[in-house]
């Protein structure tokens, strides 16, 4: 499996066939997202909880991402070492990903490694995101249920998040419960619930301390709820069609992109092109034209 997930991560010619048989095998799993700050406790959390599932007898795939740095390249990938716990357990992956410079919280090649993970018989799938902030919210188009993770202490926690990952909770977490504060802060996501339409559904809030293993019972109860609630009203096939929809609108775009590059534009071309963007000669708008035209799709 983890060569598997190498060939697909690295984009490696024998990705797309290695895809494409065991997509009929990856619609089982749930995929829970978990974002939030840095600082949050994610990594402890997802540790806590992967105890739990794994004590309930279910199987367990973990997708840890962590930043790219801009200057070597490289990424820390210090997940690993907070769940080095289930490092043993043959009904436990952990994966580190890289973001490799992709935005959103997620690396660019997420979504095919779950596939690789769901196909392997995976019951639950845990994708803890890099921990950005406001723009983090490339997991809602990922994952079925997405938690976030936050924590007293950051200052005006709901105000400063709620322009972005606050808005793609299916449950809120407040980790660290026993710090001062705690309460400030569910009460402040409970405000900002009230706000939401009568139709929607509304998230549960839980309150953890994940290093002592508090509340990691209850907010899998509270994922279980959601999870029902959403096969129930038809909420969770209605995201997952959306996910796929995007899968394939990505899968186009690459290979179009891919075709462009190797058929159409040379890269002494593009040089060229970008040269007269600079210049202000010409304008992507116009560039794009031309190039779909090239393409013969004009």
């Amino acid at each position: 499996m983890a060569r598997a997930i190498s060939v697909v991560e690295n984009r490696q010619p024998e990705a797309r066939e290695l895809l494409a048989a065991l997509f009929p095998h990856a619609g089982g799993a749930l995929v829970v997202g978990v974002t939030g700050p840095p600082g949050a406790g994610k990594s402890s959390l997802v540790d806590r909880m992967t105890a739990r599932l794994r004590g309930s007898g279910r199987t367990v795939g973990i997708v840890a991402v962590d930043p790219t740095s801009p200057f070597s390249g490289g990424a820390i990938l210090g997940d690993r070492i907070r769940m080095q716990s289930h490092a043993t357990d043959p009904g436990v992956f952990i994966r580190s990903m890289a973001t490799r410079g992709h935005l959103g919280g997620l690396a660019a090649t997420t979504g095919q490694v779950l596939t690789v993970l769901a196909a392997s018989g995976k019951d639950v799938i845990l994708v803890e995101t890099v921990g950005v902030g406001q723009d983090e919210v490339e997991i809602v188009g990922t994952a079925d249920v997405s938690l976030v993770v936050l924590v007293p202490g950051l200052g005006d926690e709901v105000q400063a998040l709620k322009a972005g990952i606050m808005e793609i909770a299916d449950v809120f977490v407040v980790n660290k419960a026993d710090r001062e504060g705690a309460e400030r802060v569910v009460a402040e996501i409970g405000s900002m619930l009230m706000m939401a339409g009568e139709d929607a559904q509304v998230p549960a809030i839980v309150q953890t301390v994940a290093t002592v293993d508090e509340g990691t019972e209850a907010l899998l109860s509270a994922i279980e709820e959601f999870r029902r609630q959403a096969e129930t009203s038809g909420a969770l096939a209605r995201k997952r069609r959306a996910q796929l929809r995007r899968q394939l609108e990505d899968a186009v775009r690459q290979r179009v992109m891919s075709h462009l590059r190797q058929r159409v534009l040379s890269p002494a071309e593009a040089e060229s092109m970008v040269d007269r963007l600079a210049a202000r000669e010409l304008d992507p708008f116009t560039a794009a034209d031309e190039l779909v035209r090239r393409l013969g799709l004009a």
